[in-house]
């Protein structure tokens, strides 16, 4: 069931804290989108935001920050979860405040590729009262989709950092649709993706990381859909360069 027009979406805004302290010439605010992300804030729309940048763009890092301000375990998991292995995320999340909608659902997901493994052992120690996939004798992608059909199923804010890692191209469109499903059932979206496909979802908000800082984009602009429409039309134009 959709949202009432009159309701808000679980994340309205993130801003800098008030009392927010850190050294600009230290990581992470090195990196031009973390620091525009931090002093300019995001304000987050209904639906589906992505955050699409090259590796070492920020995405990640402005994805997380924002995942554990509002309150997910580091390593993965519903909003309940609690589980680590070690710790290696930045300081961005204390700097960060979330301006949370009013009368929208508590519940979300932080589907985060890298720590899933430690997070399935974390269900298996803790069971929940009803039966559960066994993730970890499952195929990596087939883990992923298990996660998705049990956890991706009710209103909330869902954060995902380039879930397309482990899935092929036509598990990455059956994420396509849940993702449209959330959203249609009044939920929000943030995910950090390097998939051309999951960015192409229509009616979602693109956020373009670069050198330049964090700029609003189209699908059609992105520098990442230029890249993979090239070597798609001549993969030897970019092979004989790299292999000779």
């Amino acid at each position: 069931m959709s949202r009432s027009p009159f309701d808000q979406p679980p994340v309205v805004a993130v801003r800098r804290a008030a009392d927010a302290q850190p050294e600009a010439d230290r990581w992470p605010l090195t990196v031009p989108a973390v620091a525009q992300a931090l002093n300019d804030g995001i304000a987050l729309g209904d639906g589906v935001t992505f955050l699409v940048g090259e590796n070492g763009s920020g995405k990640s890092t402005v994805l997380e920050g924002i995942a554990l301000a509002y309150g997910f375990s580091p390593e993965g998991g519903s909003n309940q979860a609690r589980h680590t292995t070690r710790r290696s995320e930045s300081p961005l999340s204390d700097w960060l405040t979330i301006q949370r909608g009013v009368g929208a659902s508590r519940w979300g997901f932080f589907l985060r590729a890298e720590t899933m493994h430690s997070f399935y052992t974390y269900l298996e120690d803790n069971p929940g009262a009803g039966p559960e996939p066994v993730f970890h004798e499952m195929s990596h992608g087939e883990s992923f989709l298990a996660i998705l059909d049990t956890r991706f199923n009710r209103p909330g804010f869902y954060c995902l950092d380039e879930p397309e890692a482990a899935l092929s191209f036509s598990s990455t469109l059956t994420l396509l649709t849940t993702l449209q499903h959330i959203v249609d059932g009044g939920g929000q979206v943030l995910c950090a993706t390097h998939s051309p496909v999951l960015a192409s979802l229509p009616g979602a908000r693109i956020l373009e990381f670069g050198e330049w800082g964090v700029r609003e984009s189209t699908w059609e602009d992105l520098e990442l859909v230029h890249h993979w429409r090239a070597y798609l039309a001549s993969p030897q134009r970019y092979l004989r360069h790299l292999l000779d």
